[in-house]
């Protein structure tokens, strides 16, 4: 029988962290923000990192949240713990939005959020095809390879097709199915590891 500890510790993919790159959190992790998240990293370097969490919706409506918008139908999800009275959006508009910046081919993050409500304003966008944060993740130099090494994450490659149309609600379950193997096995592992 496979020891909990040894799945737990499983680095087959030998995938470091870097710009498109998604962190998936180990199942018993238990902090409020990254408890069975996904998050996508915008950013990844020696000064360190940014990323955005992909599933955790907030349940409230889109202009309820966002004040100053065009009505849209679109969901806000809570990106992190860093400046969560700030927006953020990631999208495949690319060269529509002024001073976008490339995550991967086909997915950006930022630009100008004129830009984004005169789109909106004039059906020029879906919810398909842009996202928006409140808060994002942040890391200072070297703290993620410090959490890569206690085993708090594991890093995959992800499709922007993936990012922008995968439910939320089963998104840290099917990553975990997509990357197969061991990794399948923390599905089934409980939300409190005190039930069994």
């Amino acid at each position: 029988m496979t020891d909990i500890n040894d799945i737990l510790k499983i680095k087959t993919n030998n995938i470091g962290p870097s710009k498109g790159k998604i962190l998936i959190s180990e199942p018993f992790l238990s902090d409020y923000y990254f408890k069975r998240s996904v998050v996508l990293l915008a950013e990844h370097n020696d000064d360190g990192t940014f990323g955005l969490i992909l599933n955790k919706p907030v349940n409230v409506p889109f202009n309820e949240a966002i004040k100053g918008f065009p009505q849209f139908k679109a969901r806000v999800f809570l990106g992190g713990p860093v400046k969560t009275d700030s927006l953020f959006f990631i999208h495949t508009l690319g060269n529509l939005i002024d001073e976008s910046l490339e995550i991967m081919p086909g997915l950006f993050w930022g630009g100008d959020i004129e830009t984004v409500k005169e789109l909106i304003s004039i059906n020029r966008v879906t919810t398909d095809q842009i996202k928006f944060f409140a808060g994002y993740s942040g890391w200072v130099s070297k703290q993620l390879e410090g959490e890569l090494t206690r085993n708090s994450w594991v890093v995959s490659n992800i499709k922007p097709e993936q990012v922008m149309l995968s439910d939320p609600d089963t998104l840290w379950n099917n990553t975990l199915k997509w990357m197969g193997g061991d990794y399948a096995y923390w599905t089934s592992f409980p939300h409190d590891p005190a039930m069994n």
